[in-house]
């Protein structure tokens, strides 16, 4: 419309340049608030406490190692089928935190045990980038369900090959090792060499990297932007294994930390640790977890493998294995107090009553433990988490099979324990009751 004298037109475009404005610092509020929002979401350390969406996150959480295999398995019932069921029922009963292994090293037997697979790393320097299409499904599936994941990048034991493999990859020890068992201080001499072999470390340091910089087929995002993870971990279970090691231990600590912060500034980085008995040294484990870098601190409670009661005598000695339990959460409790950085009970389990490996056995005394480590999750601000070893969702143990055979359906317990010894499947009600009761009060 034409407005005679040009006031009116020059009025009617102050209005309408004065809009434009208002519009785009509008416009900028909510990009900057959306920009916030993810930043947010990450998980963050604040001196002892995790941070989530800007308040405390505490969490109750499951080592759920497989979940990156599931999506690979040809058959859907066995596989992403099974994983979107089992993800549903978890998140139903209040676990929103779960722990996944990247990948394995090598496949065929190591120690005599068969390897999970398929393998991430088949040759040394050689990856299947397939495989982690698996992981690039669980990470996508958690999304939708708001849950976090802590990612671990090798392995200390031999289940996946870890260590060891990249030490018969580069001749440091022999291949007799794949099928031939060791005892536990030969396993000790040969993981130990782990830490000041190059090449081994060089290799393994290329895995890390090609996980951590890797953007999602699913969801078309780099991993380093998903704030479904919660966490890097250097490796499960990681120990120098003799005091030989431990200055090269500490070494490698400080240099595959460093590495994962240089690729990914969202995420946090720990260990993978099991506390002091991990280094059998309080002041070497404070001292790798002093670092910059390394974000938290984890521990593992293992009271039947470490010998704190005697072999199906559970029930009889179970004080005593709480009271040990109480004592080495508190010995490491204080460590993470001198260095204020969270801690998270990362793995800890117990066998069924009567130590069966039947499904239909009872599990009373688990559930008593379950009980007071989310306990002291909901009491203790220090300890952000804890994730229960281990979950067995529908999977079921072969009747007169003790030990996992490729081609069964994954389960909790890694391929060298008994199948259900550890497990926690989708039947065991009164375990579920306890950990919904301790996930409806752990946020605060």
């Amino acid at each position: 419309m034409y407005f005679a004298g040009g006031t009116p037109v020059l009025q009617s475009f102050d209005i309408l340049f004065r809009m434009i404005r208002t519009v785009r610092s509008i416009l900028a509020v909510l990009v900057f608030a959306a920009i916030a929002v993810a930043q947010n979401s990450f998980v963050t350390v604040r001196g002892h406490q995790f941070y989530a969406d800007g308040k405390p996150y505490y969490f109750v959480g499951a080592n759920y190692w497989y979940g990156g295999l599931l999506g690979l398995e040809k058959d859907k019932k066995r596989g992403i089928d099974r994983l979107r069921r089992e993800l549903d029922f978890l998140k139903a009963n209040g676990v929103t935190n779960l722990r996944l292994m990247a990948g394995a090293e090598g496949s065929g037997p190591m120690n005599g045990v068969t390897r999970v697979g398929p393998a991430l790393q088949p040759e040394q320097g050689k990856f299947d980038d397939s495989v982690l299409r698996g992981l690039d499904i669980v990470l996508a599936e958690m999304a939708k369900r708001k849950m976090r994941a802590v990612i671990f990048l090798s392995n200390n034991w031999e289940w996946s090959g870890g260590f060891q493999q990249y030490l018969i990859w580069n001749n440091v020890i022999s291949s007799e090792w794949l099928t031939r068992k060791p005892t536990w201080d030969e396993l000790r001499d040969k993981v130990a060499k782990f830490y000041s072999c190059e090449p081994c470390k060089k290799a393994y340091a290329s895995q890390l990297g090609f996980v951590v910089t890797r953007r999602n087929t699913v969801t078309g995002e780099r991993y380093v932007d998903d704030p479904t993870i919660f966490a890097w971990e250097l490796a499960n279970e990681p120990r120098p294994m003799r005091s030989s090691a431990n200055e090269n231990y500490w070494v490698w600590v400080r240099a595959h930390s460093w590495q994962i912060k240089a690729f990914d500034k969202n995420h946090l980085v720990t260990i993978g640790h099991e506390g002091w008995i991990g280094t059998e040294d309080v002041k070497l484990f404070e001292k790798i977890h002093a670092d910059k870098n390394v974000d938290y601190l984890t521990i593992h409670i293992w009271p039947k493998n470490w010998g704190w009661f005697e072999n199906g005598k559970l029930a009889e000695q179970f004080d005593q294995v709480d009271k040990k339990s109480a004592d080495y959460i508190q010995e490491n409790l204080d460590v993470a107090k001198r260095l204020g950085k969270p801690m998270v009970i990362e793995e800890f389990g117990l066998p069924r009553d009567g130590q069966s490996f039947d499904p239909t056995a009872a599990t009373t005394f688990r559930d008593k433990y379950f009980e007071e480590m989310f306990r002291l999750v909901r009491k203790v601000p220090e300890i952000g988490g804890a994730n229960f070893w281990a979950f067995s969702g529908i999977a079921r143990p072969i009747k007169g099979q003790l030990f996992w055979k490729a081609g069964d359906e994954y389960m909790g317990d890694p391929p060298m324990e008994e199948q259900g010894l550890d497990s926690v499947f989708d039947s065991d009600d009164s375990t579920w009751a306890v950990i919904r009761a301790a996930s409806k009060v752990t946020a605060r």
